[in-house]
């Protein structure tokens, strides 16, 4: 138990330039990770808000069970199966304009996901899987192999595992993005219509859901924020986005985020609660 705590203490570290105490780490992490590895389920669907660190959290979980569990994982993330740049704008001129920004349900390539999924299950490799690089927000040729037999599958993307909104809170305006842009809901029943059928069928094919629950949807735009000059500092070359832009570009999120936050409590098997600084304050087993 000291050496697998030590391992996570240093791979925190190592992520977050941060040490977090043995004491959060075996009260918060080893318990997530146990269930994990003693469940007979093989396919973990991980959802959560934007900036909440899915990637990092679910990546020291991967690396810590591999290590120590002796379980091979192949870890999905949603992100690298976004549109391309030109699919996405032939998206927005056909549908509505808003879908040229990535993000909604409809802005993926579920089908290519799905068939990744189904490999898994059919133990086919190698699995080969697309790459999407957000600093340029476009696919990059450079795909992915998996050439080793795997034992565990991790999906993550920020509306994994959410349902159809309802109509009553789907049409509501709850931020300027929808009042202006979308006023006749085009947009918004596009992206629910994916929810209801295709991410639906997605999602069918996990075992358990893991949600990774914001304390306040008001720590997404922060968490963007310091995203924003991260990505900045890998390439100076890029233009940076404005505090506005990333106000507005959070926007596209807001809604299918606060009723993931309303709908998944009961749902998912495991609610794991993130505070502003990142830290996890409650774990609830369903």
């Amino acid at each position: 138990m000291n050496a697998l705590i030590d391992y996570i203490q240093k791979e925190i570290h190592i992520t977050y330039n941060k040490k977090f105490s043995k004491k959060y780490i075996k009260d918060k992490l080893i318990p997530i990770i146990n269930y994990i590895c003693s469940s007979k389920s093989k396919k973990f669907l991980f959802g959560g808000s934007q900036g909440i660190g899915k990637s990092s959290f679910i990546n020291i979980i991967s690396k810590t069970i591999e290590k120590f569990y002796d379980k091979k994982i192949l870890l999905l993330s949603l992100d690298n199966y976004y549109l391309s740049k030109k699919q996405r704008l032939v998206l927005s001129k056909k549908i509505h304009k808003l879908l040229v920004t990535r993000g909604v349900p409809g802005t993926h390539d579920i089908k290519k996901l799905v068939k990744n999924v189904k490999q898994f299950n059919q133990e086919k490799y190698p699995i080969t899987t697309p790459q999407f690089d957000k600093l340029i927000d476009d696919k990059i040729k450079l795909n992915k192999t998996i050439k080793t037999k795997c034992d565990i599958l991790f999906l993550e993307g920020w509306c994994c595992g959410s349902s159809e909104i309802p109509k009553k809170f789907l049409y509501k305006n709850i931020n300027n993005l929808e009042k202006i842009n979308d006023p006749k809901n085009q947009w918004r029943n596009f992206y629910n219509k994916k929810l209801k059928i295709e991410y639906k069928k997605l999602f069918k094919l996990f075992d358990e859901l893991i949600f990774l629950k914001t304390s306040s949807f008001d720590n997404v735009y922060k968490w963007r924020l310091k995203q924003e000059k991260t990505n900045q500092s890998k390439n100076k070359k890029l233009k940076r986005m404005s505090a506005n832009e990333i106000k507005v570009f959070v926007q596209h999120y807001e809604k299918i985020t606060k009723w993931m936050m309303k709908d998944l409590n009961k749902k998912a098997q495991i609610v794991i609660k993130f505070e502003k600084n990142h830290k996890i304050s409650s774990i609830n087993f369903n």
